[in-house]
């Protein structure tokens, strides 16, 4: 057999090629052997949290958020609400022998006998998992993705088909892959293809888990088919290519490789991934570029003195060894006093030092810029959205930008609507913004949205505030347009979106208008708020009900009847389906458009 050869130049390489092109090729080998691909265990919350990631783009925050509802119930109709999964936080693959014995007569049934195993799969846990809980896996089999998915949104089917397609596969045959490895020679040159074909599906006819990007590509290569030949056949040469490869780095942590990693370092515990991520995201100590995430300058800085003032807490080992000591606190062989004790010695003499010795970077770095307000020198300091210059005395900011930044590049011709001074980009807890040059004489500001597009300028109506009596304005904001006055802050009234419908409650003088939760929601309340605390989900449609002569019904959509209108009166059944031209459009609209 040919030793392998490791061509270091490009000189080298052509040299091969002119060899190889004037060789025969001959076929001097042909071995084919099964394969056995085995199906994967059911799944535990770090396995959810990274196939969602890659199989349906979840982030591990909306993930665990579906799964919850899954796990808490859905109302299935006739069925009321039912539980479609068990608990979705766990670090244990083990299924309970009532669940193997119906996924075991579900598979014989639906796919034949012929894809169940003699013996039931049953799956090892990881020596230091908790197993306090089931495997993730349906509370029913039998309740098939296409029988829940008139009562699912399309995020909630998509998670539940993924759980319930990995657990029957769990339980199903391997798959059989016949691999053939062809040895070619040429002159002095010995080349070698490999490729399977897939014999016997197995559980690939039901589930086959997504790979990261380089798996992925070589399971491709390894996957290739190969056309038939036999030993002692020429091959017809058709191209030889001389690829040039580098080694490349490792590729920045998407949602599913960073929880791979924390669950393999042994960092956090099921239930906390999905707040581990959430944290360096929102404290912004990371960015997500392309899916990826990419540390931000404000993440490094934090990185930098939290490592260097205390070494022991911030290493990988010390977590995974204070974790396997709660774990033994856990079940009774340290005492919790001895390990709080070990832990705060060491912690508090560093805790001490980092007071007296850790640099403040709240206080920053003084520079030779002055401040274009009041001329003290500015100091650079590292925010949220990367360092910035700031003056100590007035307050006055200004962006550091790196050369050919292309965010603040994309609004560099952008003008103010109502002085025409040059706008620049500013940033703010709540994200990129356009400000006038012209502050504090002028105030003008365009939003970003979050698209990257400069949201429309403020447009004025013909009507004033009830407030102040300054004028309105159509304002952009993160839910779309809205209604305000032109005074905001200073005035804070927004004109809520009514709907010209009376407030059912007794007594009540309010009408219905439109608002939002603080999850940006939307409901509709009473206007005498909080006098009157009536509100309702769907939304209200100026009809009265034929029924009972209620003034108004509530339109929603469902999936198997489409739009709906029904009364709001708990004690009246009317109930029509209607056709979508018949829908209300935004009172916002209407009033905006004329």
């Amino acid at each position: 057999r040919p030793t392998e050869r490791h061509i270091r130049t490009k000189e080298e390489a052509e040299e091969l090629v002119r060899q190889l092109s004037g060789c025969e090729f001959v076929v001097t080998s042909v071995e084919t052997k099964e394969k056995k691909r085995n199906p994967v265990p059911p799944f535990t919350t770090s396995k959810l949290q990274q196939e969602a990631a890659r199989r349906l783009r979840f982030s591990v925050k909306k993930t665990m958020s579906l799964a919850q509802k899954l796990y808490e119930g859905v109302d299935l109709g006739p069925e009321g609400s039912v539980g479609l999964i068990t608990y979705m936080r766990t670090d244990s693959t083990r299924v309970s022998e009532t669940a193997l014995d119906e996924v075991r007569r579900f598979i014989a049934e639906r796919y034949g006998a012929e894809l169940l195993p003699d013996e039931p799969h049953i799956y090892r846990t990881k020596k230091d998992a908790q197993d306090a809980h089931e495997a993730i896996r349906p509370t029913s089999v039998f309740r098939t993705p296409e029988r829940v998915a008139p009562y699912l949104s399309r995020d909630e089917l998509a998670l539940y088909t993924l759980i319930w397609q990995r657990f029957v596969a769990s339980q199903m045959k391997p798959a059989l892959f016949d691999q053939t490895i062809i040895e070619i020679r040429a002159g002095e040159f010995g080349l070698r293809a490999t490729g399977s074909v897939l014999r016997f599906p197995g559980f690939l006819t039901v589930y086959e888990e997504a790979k990261e990007e380089k798996e992925g590509e070589a399971e491709e290569e390894a996957a290739a088919t190969l056309p038939k030949v036999e030993v002692g056949e020429k091959l017809t040469l058709l191209e030889l290519l001389p690829e040039q490869h580098f080694t490349q780095p490792p590729p920045r942590y998407t949602e599913a490789s960073l929880v791979k990693a924390l669950e393999e370092n042994g960092i956090g515990r099921p239930s906390t991934y999905a707040q581990i991520l959430s944290i360096i995201q929102d404290r912004a100590y990371v960015q997500k570029v392309n899916g990826r995430f990419k540390p931000t300058e404000l993440g490094r800085l934090v990185c930098d003195l939290l490592v260097e003032n205390f070494t022991d807490i911030f290493d990988v080992e010390y977590t995974a060894e204070m974790e396997a000591e709660l774990d033994k606190v856990e079940e009774g062989r340290v005492s919790w006093v001895k390990v709080l004790k070990d832990f705060y010695e060491k912690f508090a003499a560093d805790l001490a030092r980092a007071e007296r010795e850790m640099e403040d970077v709240r206080k920053g770095v003084e520079t030779e810029q002055r401040c274009p307000h009041c001329e003290t020198p500015m100091v650079k300091r590292i925010g949220r959205y990367g360092p910035f210059l700031a003056c100590p005395s007035c307050g006055t900011t200004q962006k550091l930008s790196p050369a050919g930044d292309e965010e603040e590049n994309a609004f560099a011709d952008v003008t103010c609507e109502k002085c025409g001074r040059q706008m620049v980009l500013r940033r703010s807890r709540f994200g990129p913004f356009l400000a006038c040059t012209g502050y504090p004489e002028c105030t003008n500001t365009r939003r970003i949205r979050k698209d990257g597009q400069l949201a429309a300028p403020d447009r004025p109506l013909d009507e004033p505030c009830p407030e102040c009596g300054a004028p309105l304005l159509v304002r952009q904001g993160p839910y779309g347009e809205y209604i305000a006055c032109s005074r905001r802050p200073s005035c804070a009234y927004v004109k809520p979106e009514t709907l010209g419908i009376p407030c059912p409650k007794a007594d009540c003088q309010g009408e219905l208008v439109v608002r939002r939760s603080r999850r940006g929601r939307i409901f509709y309340g009473c206007s005498a708020y909080p006098q009157c605390a009536f509100t309702v989900w769907d939304r209200p449609v100026k009809h009265a009900c034929p029924q009972c002569g209620a003034a108004f019904l509530l339109e929603k959509v469902t999936r198997r009847e489409g739009r709906v209108r029904y009364c709001h009166r708990p004690e009246c059944a009317y109930r029509e389906v209607v056709a979508e031209e018949e829908a209300v459009p935004s009172t916002l609209a209407r009033s905006v458009n004329g």
